[in-house]
């Protein structure tokens, strides 16, 4: 491995460990204390891995690597959809859910078919 790569890899493992620790033992501020401490928390890890999404998709190795990590984010969104509903306790965001979940599989094919060289009929 590289010098520039085993620098990269370790101060990625680093701020992971960093996030870990911050969600983990620092206390939420007041604006994520809700219900509970665990939707604040869950909100708290849904961001920190949306923002991993994001810097996978904006340096990504190959369109393969990009396409799955906007398929997380997909998946992410349909979670804070979640989280929102439970705490606010409105039914209307796990609509809005559904619905996410449902575009971005149909987006997920269509750009899977264009990876492939496919035609959309095929």
């Amino acid at each position: 491995m590289s010098k520039f790569k085993r620098v990269r890899y370790y101060t990625g493992i680093l701020s992971v460990v960093i996030f870990v620790a911050a969600v983990l033992l620092l206390p939420l501020p007041s604006a994520l204390r809700w219900q509970s401490d665990f939707l604040g928390r869950s909100l708290l890890w849904l961001l920190g891995v949306l923002f991993l999404c994001l810097s996978r998709i904006l340096i990504g190795p190959g369109a393969a690597n990009r396409a799955a990590a906007i398929n997380m984010l997909g998946i992410l969104i349909v979670g804070f959809c979640a989280i929102l509903s439970i705490a606010t306790g409105r039914d209307w965001y796990m609509d809005i859910g559904i619905a996410w979940a449902l575009q971005s599989f149909i987006g997920i094919v269509a750009i899977s078919k264009y990876l492939e060289g496919k035609d959309f009929d095929e």
